[in-house]
């Protein structure tokens, strides 16, 4: 059985990675930042789902790395939209767009469409991998619906539009104590580290 001491976090994404390791603080493995490599590939993630997108990115680092990385691929459905943004989330009006424009476009696209019928959830997919071998992928999701307006400044992303009736709080108006146990990622890391329980001491 593989023997973890340190897994690699797969992302330059410092909200990310911020979130991961307060999420996973505690776990007996010491995470490392993809920056410590020197010109780590940027993956293409051409998956159908997210799902597919954490598995590529986290074999395709695992490989270049040499060593067990952690990638996740998470985002958007908006059901009145199709599920849009969805895998695309993050180039949701091109990659170069910043994410209050993408918001403002999803409540452009929204105009007219009643409260209740804004359903929406984040989804999150984490993979771990070894450079030549998939070791498990965890899925989670957090219902919500979009809000009429943007709201809060405690996210980043989409958690602006993000209503979480549970709390009638958008995710970016939540604190980041109560944020990293609801979110789609947070959940999601819930179960990685469980699973991650199997492959340390």
């Amino acid at each position: 059985m593989l023997k973890l001491k340190e897994i690699v976090i797969g992302t330059c994404n410092n909200n990310k990675k911020t979130e991961i390791r307060k999420i996973l603080n505690g776990i007996p493995v010491r995470l490392l930042d993809l920056e410590v490599f020197e010109n780590p590939p940027n993956v293409i993630e051409d998956g159908v789902t997210f799902e597919d997108n954490a598995i590529k990115k986290a074999l395709e680092l695992a490989g270049f790395c040499k060593m067990c990385v952690m990638a996740d691929d998470s985002g958007l459905e908006i059901d009145a939209l199709d599920k849009r943004p969805g895998i695309l989330s993050s180039r949701y009006c091109g990659e170069d767009t910043g994410y209050e424009e993408k918001c403002s476009r999803l409540l452009e696209e929204l105009k007219g469409v009643p409260f209740e019928k804004r359903t929406a959830r984040f989804r999150c997919a984490i993979a771990l991998a070894e450079p030549d071998k998939l070791q498990f992928v965890v899925n989670a999701s957090c219902e919500g619906i979009i809000s009429n307006e943007p709201k809060g400044s405690n996210g980043f992303g989409y958690d602006p539009i993000f209503y979480v009736p549970e709390h009638e709080l958008t995710m970016a108006e939540l604190g980041s104590e109560m944020k990293n146990r609801i979110s789609h990622r947070a959940l999601a890391l819930q179960l990685f580290s469980e699973r991650l329980k199997e492959l340390t001491w």
